[in-house]
């Protein structure tokens, strides 16, 4: 079974930092990419971050120099480096897997809120 728990979101001022954590169960995680995702009110959710079973790495323009997301395969754990936030980073963020081989076989996390405010 499948399982996502996400953690480390939180209420922040801008130009502070965040780490998020996705932990996984199962023994599917060293071998897939694996990604996070943010929705912010009255938008769709939007990619933010992916990162292969060998640790290549992709962003978002909008997080570029900004975020980094890194992976543990020994503790099953993804992670999501916040740094210099800005009130339009405030969205619920999920960590997502593909287990599809030929379609997409999504599993997601319930989310953590991240909300940057003065």
């Amino acid at each position: 079974q499948v399982q996502l728990v996400e953690s480390g979101g939180g209420l922040v001022q801008p130009g502070v930092s965040l780490r998020l954590s996705c932990a996984a169960s199962g023994s599917f995680f060293k071998l897939y990419a694996m990604g996070w995702y943010r929705q912010a009110p009255g938008k769709q959710r939007e990619l933010v971050a992916t990162i292969t079973s060998g640790g290549s790495t992709n962003y978002a323009d909008s997080v570029t120099g900004r975020f980094t997301i890194s992976r543990d395969n020994a503790k099953n754990t993804m992670y999501l480096q916040m740094n210099s936030l800005k009130p339009e980073d405030t969205a619920v963020y999920y960590c997502n897997v593909d287990l599809g081989i030929v379609t997409p076989i999504n599993y997601w996390g319930q989310g953590t809120q991240v909300t940057v405010s003065s």
